[in-house]
């Protein structure tokens, strides 16, 4: 039998947080809750957690800044948002923080658990190409080690985030292919929303400074005006 999946909810409204847990519970997940920040920061940092359902207004530890710390682990969890605050701007920043999705409250339960299921559905079929390409990919003076979730430049490691790692490793399966923003949000964040292809700019930006000589001048990641972005195929 297969051990359930586990999801961590953090959120302070026991009333939302009682109504996830039993339904996700009722879909054969192992949901544990937590209702103040920092604590849910503890939880996340200990790991183990298959996906994260996160408040942004908690108590101790705002929500963006527990999606920030999370990105900057070492292993990799969806995160979806849930929040009261439904502007755009917070929807982005969550976004561009590294949230896989962004549900406004109120929301269904029902889509929400929708949501999680396609989030895991994406994450596993992400580990099954790892697992199927597993080869270090070796290109533009760039090292790419998808099991290991390593990259190297010009023989130097580098540290990247999941998100900026993923980038790069789609990049780096088909040089030379041109992908528009609204590509890049599909294949590598996995959602469609016409109005967050500006958070592709902001990592494409970030990766530029992390693997490129000159970030003003690429060699490697270039764009191609007026439909998008491409990995060079062979770089100075």
């Amino acid at each position: 039998m297969d051990t359930p999946k586990r999801i961590l909810i953090v959120e302070d409204d026991e009333h939302i947080a009682e109504l996830l847990r039993m339904h996700l519970s009722d879909e054969g997940f192992d949901v544990e809750h937590v209702a103040d920040g920092r604590l849910g920061l503890e939880a996340v940092e200990r790991g183990g957690w298959h996906a994260l359902v996160l408040d942004l207004m908690l108590p101790g530890v705002d929500g963006l800044e527990i999606c920030r710390r999370a990105r900057a682990m070492a292993y990799y969890v969806p995160i979806i948002i849930t929040s009261a605050r439904s502007s755009e701007v917070h929807r982005i920043l969550g976004l561009e923080l590294g949230a896989d999705d962004y549900l406004a409250k109120p929301f269904s339960v029902m889509e929400l658990v929708a949501r999680v299921r396609a989030l895991l559905r994406r994450s596993e079929a992400l580990a099954r190409n790892a697992r199927l390409e597993s080869g270090v990919l070796a290109l533009c003076g760039l090292s790419i080690d998808p099991i290991a979730r390593e990259a190297r430049v010009d023989g130097k490691a580098v540290e990247l985030t999941p998100r900026e790692f993923d980038l790069l490793y789609f990049f780096a399966r088909q040089p030379g292919k041109v992908f528009s923003r609204l590509d890049l949000l599909n294949h590598v964040w996995g959602y469609q929303h016409d109005g967050y292809e500006h958070t592709v700019n902001t990592h494409i930006n970030r990766l530029r400074t992390k693997i490129e000589k000159n970030p003003a001048d690429p060699q490697r990641i270039l764009t191609v005006w007026g439909r998008g972005y491409k990995l060079a195929e062979d770089a100075l």
